[in-house]
């Protein structure tokens, strides 16, 4: 993780979308599955796999590394251990080409919701596109909905990721993320708008959404599927972690 103004670190995970040849999936699994076991079953390299079910990248993986600080990027896997050897032996023959492409978010534990240990099953992602020169009243917004998240839904669990090398082509400036367990819990209303009003006033659920078009340009989302026999380490989360 970078060390920022105020000489402190940060944590960074780095993700890799990964699409295996149709005709070759399963030797792609078991390669990053091997790979994943020898080289990053602990510690600020280990790394989780999830299936995409849904938008452009369906049927591709995530690959995710961390979180670590910057710092240990000097100190990762590499050619001296036979990291990058294994890696392109077991995992990128199997891949189609112009797979790989990687992504550096940073989380932001004082607008996520980690309230209790939990196990990965699934993910909600939603990106969003931030206009230029407009991070700062973005991120200012995203903490008003975290305060209502705090006292009106304190048992829903989520992340906040900024992408450390954002793209106008990409559009993936800001990550939200939330967990859950069942399928069940995309069809719940969990009625922000109420609960919105109720912290900041009548009304205020409406200019929420005006202020959050202004400093946008849109997004998209993703379901993903965490794959514990693909991964270098479990699903479990603890919570004082993500503080």
């Amino acid at each position: 993780m970078a060390i920022g103004q105020n000489n402190e670190e940060y944590g960074v995970f780095e993700t890799a979308i990964l699409t295996p040849n149709p005709a070759q999936v399963s030797q792609f699994e078991k390669g990053i599955a091997a790979h994943n076991k020898k080289f990053h079953g602990d510690g600020p390299y280990g790394a989780r796999v999830y299936w995409i079910s849904n938008g452009p990248n369906t049927g591709s993986y995530a690959w995710v590394m961390g979180a670590f600080p910057w710092s240990a990027m000097d100190n990762r896997p590499t050619t001296e251990n036979g990291h990058d050897a294994d890696w392109d032996g077991s995992v990128m023959p199997y891949v189609t080409a112009g797979s790989g492409a990687q992504t550096y978010w940073k989380f932001n534990p004082e607008m996520s919701r980690f309230a209790k240990d939990f196990t990965i099953k699934n993910m909600l992602l939603n990106y969003y596109d931030v206009k230029r020169g407009k991070m700062k009243e973005a991120m200012q917004l995203v903490e008003k909905i975290n305060k209502v998240y705090v006292e009106k839904l304190p048992n829903e669990t989520y992340g906040i990721y900024t992408n450390e090398f954002g793209s106008t082509k990409e559009g993936r400036d800001l990550a939200v993320i939330s967990f859950f367990d069942k399928s069940s819990w995309l069809g719940q209303d969990n009625g922000m708008d109420k609960k919105y009003d109720e912290v900041y006033g009548k009304g205020s659920w409406d200019q929420f959404l005006k202020d959050w078009y202004d400093v946008t340009e849109g997004g998209e989302s993703e379901l993903w599927n965490f794959r514990p026999d693909l991964s270098g380490i479990s699903g479990d989360v603890k919570a004082a972690a993500r503080e």
